[in-house]
């Protein structure tokens, strides 16, 4: 169930983004690209949105996923697996630039194979649609307050099977492996927020457009924390204003499958992009 809370106003003094765009479940949704003339991801929501509108809007505290189901082993018909998934094992920072694509996309960073991944054509399939790649689910993830912690929301999951006997299925293992994850959304920055992820394997967190985890690889669960104040200048952030946040993330190796979010971050406006 979508728990929500009231949000104050926040400042709209930002470039907005264009109209025309779209509503989506758990929030309000824009169209790939629909950057006005002279805006930016810091651009407050043209529209408000859950938690920044000033007819007093709601907090939304569930994330809305796109999962992407990939072959991690030949099909039952022969049907290749993907070179990325099953693949080596290993520690490895810097697959993408450290900015985030005009369509919302991590950029591959490299013309050729990387100690993990294969070049650019196999790695830019991995959060977009394509056909006998992989197959696509939505997946909400809650977050639920600390009650220890009152303001902490969390998302504790050492078993993160969103797609268990869909897609191309198990593939003869226990869960099914070989797995993206891809989330966006709104929040506003009030000043003295942190965002932690824990998971395995490749994680990419995008704040307004700039990488600021990176914790690819083939690997076991790691941890990382963005300090907002403490990264506001090299994230192009200040307080009182609404910002974006790209989630990236990838399962491409079999045995575990870790997804850990805590953050103070207080009103999720979840985005759709294709």
């Amino acid at each position: 169930m979508l728990t929500v809370t009231a949000c104050s106003p926040i400042d709209r003094g930002e470039t907005t983004r264009a109209a025309g765009s779209g509503n989506g479940p758990g929030g309000t949704g824009f169209d790939s690209g629909a950057w006005g003339a002279g805006s930016d991801r810091g651009g407050l929501v043209a529209d408000g949105g859950l938690g920044v509108d000033d007819a007093g809007g709601v907090c939304g505290r569930a994330l809305r996923a796109v999962i992407r189901d990939f072959r991690g082993w030949p099909g039952p018909a022969g049907e290749p697996k993907h070179p990325d998934f099953e693949y080596v094992i290993s520690d490895e920072t810097g697959i993408v630039a450290t900015e985030l694509g005009a369509d919302d996309k991590p950029v591959y960073a490299h013309t050729g194979p990387t100690v993990t991944t294969n070049g650019p054509d196999a790695y830019n399939q991995w959060y977009r649609d394509v056909a006998g790649v992989n197959l696509k689910f939505e997946y909400q993830i809650a977050l639920t307050e600390d009650p220890a912690r009152p303001g902490t929301f969390l998302y504790d999951n050492d078993a993160y099977f969103p797609i268990d006997d869909q897609g191309w299925g198990n593939q003869f293992q226990s869960h099914n492996f070989d797995f993206t994850s891809e989330v966006h959304f709104n929040f506003p920055y009030r000043g003295g927020e942190h965002f932690t992820f824990r998971g395995d394997d490749d994680v990419w967190v995008f704040v307004n457009g700039h990488l600021a985890i990176d914790l690819g690889g083939v690997h076991s669960a790691k941890t990382s924390t963005i300090d907002l104040d403490a990264r506001a200048t090299d994230l192009g952030i200040s307080p009182g204003h609404s910002y974006r946040m790209d989630i990236f993330h990838a399962e491409r190796h079999v045995i575990a499958s870790t997804f850990h979010i805590e953050t103070t971050l207080q009103c999720i406006d979840n985005v759709i992009i294709p």
